[in-house]
């Protein structure tokens, strides 16, 4: 939707509404829904204030310590969403409402917020961009479907839910066939939203399905992304469902979510052109894979999905069209693309792609030589790294990257590392149901 579509849309009625939405660290959409005769008339030139503390609080929303840019010693003051008119759409399933996404700015003299993920993917697009480069990408995003609503779910300490379907669907078109109707409407809703879907198909756990859009530039697809999983959440609590993201809900199959990644330069795709472009870009994945992962699985919950025989990497190896390797090289001639198969449901796009990028152009500026493909089974190849086993892992090989230090710089990196350690702090005070079951009579 262009700026003058939403003026037309506004002045005819169509269109009262305005979500003004920025994304924080966990990849969520926070904002205002503005009056969209406001929005037009001021918030388009001037923006809109939104508070510091969304860049530094936890899941909970709560407030915490250890973030240099917010505290309540520097008063939880003000950031300015800015307007990026190129992400204003429709939202069809919201009545007269549309989105536009924002880019985080200081108020005293508009520069970046540096430490907000969409700046963060911004500054390696730049990167790309010096390089004559730009990355196309597509995100696939597992989830499972509950017949029970969002408030049911908390009622009931998130036990004893109802999955929508009760064994493996993956690719049955009976199966999926039961819960057409909330991911049809999803598919659909998307499509009008301006997003290219491309299909659905039911997944290995119960209640789990998938929807996949057609790739784009790497910002294009980080936006819809988020906009899509806000949206798919909405649409399930609209038809009294509930759908989670959660990396890993119990002991079958996690969450995934793959990332198909290529270069593209102003006369096309690169990789198959260019073979040590490509050769030299998936070794840098190699390399920083294990001190990058924190960027691809941000939460304690992250780390349950690695398992052996879950269709989730355990080892840091490459190979072709081989879905037990961390990354997958899949397509021919333009198509030819790397898949990233470390992160979970959970992780934020604009990070996870900032870290293929980093990892990317290290390893063409170091001119790595790529290790040949790894056959057969890679969960059993024990002379391979092993992806980090626990968040509190993977948070001490990012402290210690040196190439993430110097593709982030020293402020990203402190900021997220705080992130992970008040994730631990938070794990560490908690008592599981797993520990009650255990030691209530038996210990």
């Amino acid at each position: 939707m262009t700026l003058e579509e939403l003026r037309a849309a506004v002045a005819a009625g169509r269109i009262d509404t305005v979500l003004l939405a920025m994304t924080d660290m966990q990849g969520r959409l926070q904002g205002k829904r503005l009056v969209a005769k406001f929005f037009l008339d001021e918030v388009v030139e001037h923006g809109a204030e939104g508070c510091n503390y969304l860049l530094a609080v936890d899941v909970e929303m709560n407030t915490v310590d250890g973030y240099a840019m917010s505290s309540w010693e520097r008063g939880y003051g003000d950031m300015l969403l800015v307007p990026d008119l190129s992400t204003l759409r429709a939202v069809p399933w919201q009545e007269g409402t549309a989105t536009c996404l924002a880019d985080v700015a200081w108020p005293d003299g508009g520069a970046d917020v540096v430490a907000s993920p969409r700046q963060i993917l911004r500054a390696q697009l730049a990167r790309l961009a010096n390089r004559s480069q730009r990355a196309n990408v597509g995100t696939e995003l597992e989830f499972l479907v509950f017949l029970d609503t969002y408030e049911e779910a908390w009622t009931r300490g998130y036990r004893d839910l109802r999955p929508a379907n009760l064994y493996n669907v993956d690719y049955s078109l009976l199966g999926t066939a039961r819960v057409e109707p909330l991911i049809r409407r999803i598919r659909n809703s998307m499509a009008a939203a301006g997003m290219e879907v491309e299909d659905s198909k039911g997944e290995c756990n119960r209640g789990q399905h998938e929807i996949n859009f057609h790739y784009a530039d790497a910002l294009r697809t980080a936006d819809e992304h988020v906009i899509y999983k806000n949206g798919a959440k909405e649409i399930a609590a609209d038809a009294g469902m509930a759908i989670s993201f959660i990396a890993k809900f119990d002991e079958r199959e996690g969450n995934s979510c793959h990332i198909h990644f290529s270069l593209a330069g102003d006369d096309g795709p690169l990789f198959a052109r260019d073979e040590k472009l490509f050769n030299s870009f998936l070794a840098g994945q190699l390399a920083c894979l294990r001190e990058l992962t924190l960027l691809f699985a941000p939460n304690v919950n992250s780390y349950k999905r690695y398992a052996a025989g879950s269709f989730a990497p355990t080892t840091v190896a490459w190979g072709r069209d081989n879905r037990t390797c961390a990354l997958r090289v899949v397509g021919h001639g333009p198509s030819l693309r790397f898949e990233n198969r470390v992160g979970g449901a959970d992780l934020n796009p604009y990070l996870a792609l900032s870290a293929i990028i980093a990892s990317g152009l290290y390893g063409v500026d170091a001119a790595l030589e790529l290790e040949p493909a790894f056959e057969g089974s890679a969960y059993g190849a024990e002379d391979r790294p092993r992806l980090p086993a626990t968040l509190r892992d993977a948070r001490e090989l990012f402290a210690a990257s040196a190439v993430a230090r110097e593709a982030f710089g020293e402020e990203v990196i402190s900021h997220y590392l705080n992130a992970a350690d008040v994730e631990l702090a938070a794990f560490d005070c908690a008592v599981t149901d797993w520990e009650r079951v255990r030691g209530f009579e038996r210990l």
